[in-house]
């Protein structure tokens, strides 16, 4: 190609953001003769069907379900009011929130005691660290909708409910110093929102 091609290329100071026609379908720049590529890069979120509860649904994308996600997974999690995320921890990365619409109220809890909330609504960023507790309460009175985004190829959460209901009873009542109630009230199966 000679250089004259490129003449009137202008200069990156006159344009950078400006009005152009709106491109055609896709299809018109198909080029014949090629092949699909072997992943998708694009994925629908939305049609995925959600983890359902009472209190909200939880939609959750990954590798398993996204194969070209290699380096980040997330969930949508939709959260109905006087409902929470369940208190939970997700052990393989730090978690970074995305605030749709809602309000929430957070609580992060580490070792020693130490224990932090805030809280959020629609277009703020939170964040936690690995392996950090935390739940996720809905504090309006409209649907809470947030964004969990991890940098990893996988999901992966631990409910506190559902790990104590795992755990041997004796082993539970031995460092609780509960009785047999609480035992029998605690969940073996997933419920990632939960009433308040």
């Amino acid at each position: 190609m000679q250089a004259s091609a490129f003449a009137n290329v202008p200069n990156p100071r006159q344009l950078y953001i400006f009005p152009a026609p709106v491109p055609g379908p896709l299809a018109s720049d198909k080029i014949a003769g090629a092949t699909e590529v072997p992943r998708r890069f694009s994925h629908r979120m939305m049609a995925q069907t959600p983890i359902k509860t009472k209190s909200g649904t939880a939609r959750i994308t990954d590798s398993k379900v996204f194969p070209a996600s290699t380096t980040i997974a997330a969930a949508l999690v939709e959260v109905e009011p006087g409902a929470m995320r369940e208190l939970h921890l997700h052990p393989n990365t730090d978690e970074w929130q995305y605030y749709i619409e809602g309000q929430a109220r957070m609580g992060v809890f580490g070792a020693s005691g130490q224990a932090r909330t805030f809280d959020f609504q629609a277009n703020d960023v939170g964040f936690v660290p690995f392996a950090m507790g935390h739940y996720i309460e809905n504090t309006g009175n409209t649907t809470l909708r947030f964004l969990e985004i991890f940098k990893n190829d996988y999901y992966a959460d631990v409910s506190l409910d559902q790990w104590l209901a795992l755990t041997p009873p004796e082993l539970v009542t031995a460092h609780l110093r509960n009785d047999r109630a609480l035992i029998g009230a605690l969940r073996k199966d997933t419920v990632p929102v939960v009433p308040a």
